[in-house]
This record gives structure tokens, sequence and C-alpha cells, in this order.
């Protein structure tokens, strides 16, 4: 164990601020949201000007898989708070263990999305008409998210199995961050995505 290593069993006293690479993940996500404050007005905005939405021969979208899928997303918080807690702790195989599984999760829930959005591709396309387009940007920013939480948990994993040390614990807890702010707002995107059918 290095110097700046955290102990295996013995538990870690809480700071009393946060760590830099906390707030600079705290900075990057009230960016992100700002972002998709926007793509979401816009698509709002784009809604209640059209005369029908979608437009005629474009087909509404399916509701079942993408609730089930959202709500397993969703749920990898569950995990990734407890890996986090682990970490705390001191508890590296536990913390592993946990986030193995949330990633094992997330990385199924970004594989059946993208077939979801490929087959969607394949009926219309973003320069059809405005639905078409915000609808592929509105997705596409949320796939794109959760495509470099799945990166930032594999290199977390690869980290992690050389040991835990100060720096890879704020790593995780500043993933943690991030998986909570994408997964809240998968269940904005998914209510918008589905809000012709419901």
């Amino acid at each position: 164990m290095t110097e700046h290593a955290l102990p295996r069993r013995a538990p870690r006293p809480r700071p009393v601020a946060h760590p830099n690479g906390w707030w600079g993940m705290a900075i990057f996500l009230a960016s992100e949201a700002m972002l998709f404050g926007a793509l979401l007005g816009t698509y709002y905005y784009l809604r209640f000007k059209a005369v029908h939405w979608p437009p005629p021969g474009t087909p509404e979208p399916k509701v079942v898989l993408p609730l089930i899928l959202t709500a397993v997303l969703v749920a990898t918080s569950v995990p990734m708070q407890a890996a986090l807690r682990a970490a705390r702790a001191g508890r590296l195989g536990a913390t592993r263990l946990a986030l193995a599984l949330a990633l094992t999760a997330q990385a199924t829930y970004f594989g059946l999305q993208m077939h979801l959005f490929l087959g969607d591709l394949a009926k219309f396309s973003p320069g059809e008409h405005a639905y078409g387009s915000i609808y592929f940007t509105l997705l596409g920013a949320h796939h794109a998210h959760v495509a470099v939480g799945l990166l930032l948990d594999v290199w977390l994993l690869l980290r992690l199995s050389t040991g835990l040390t100060r720096y890879r614990f704020t790593a995780l807890w500043a993933t943690t961050f991030f998986w909570h702010f994408v997964n809240a707002l998968a269940v904005l995107v998914v209510l918008t995505q589905l809000s012709p059918s419901l």
C-alpha cells in the first residue's frame, strides 16, 4: 500500500470539504444540466408549435421497453452508492464488486438502447423534420453521457485492481455523482421521448 492508500478495514473519516475532483464534476454537471435544459426546452417548444407530433408517417415511440430499461439504469445508482460506501470504509473487494455490478447493468442498458436507437434511425431520420432532429439529438446526447460513464467505470475498475488510494476514492466519488446525474436525466429524457405515446 502506498502512503496515500486508504486502510483496508478501518473506516475513513469524512472530509470537512469536498475534494477538488468532486467540485470539478459538479461544475461540469451544472453545464450539462444547462445543455439538457436547452434540449428539453427545444423539444417542448417544437412540440407545442407543431400541428402533428410526431408528424404523420412517423411511428410513435414504444413505451414498455424504454421504461424498463430506464428503471434498470436508475437502479444502478444503488450499487454505485454501495461502491462509494465500501470504498469509504476501505473495503476494496466490496467496492470492486459493486462497481462491476453497476457496470454490467449500465452496459446492458446501453447496448439495448443503441439497438433501439439504430432501429429508429432505420424508420426515420434526423433530417426529415423537426421531430426527428430533436428526437435523435436528445437521445444521442443522453446515450453519449452513458457511454462516458461506462468508460469512467472501466477506468476505475482497472485502477482499483492495484489498490484504493485517496485519489481513486475521489474519482469514484465524482463518478458516482456523475451516474446519479445521468440516471436522473434518464427519467426526464425517457418521459420526453415517450410523451407522444403517453
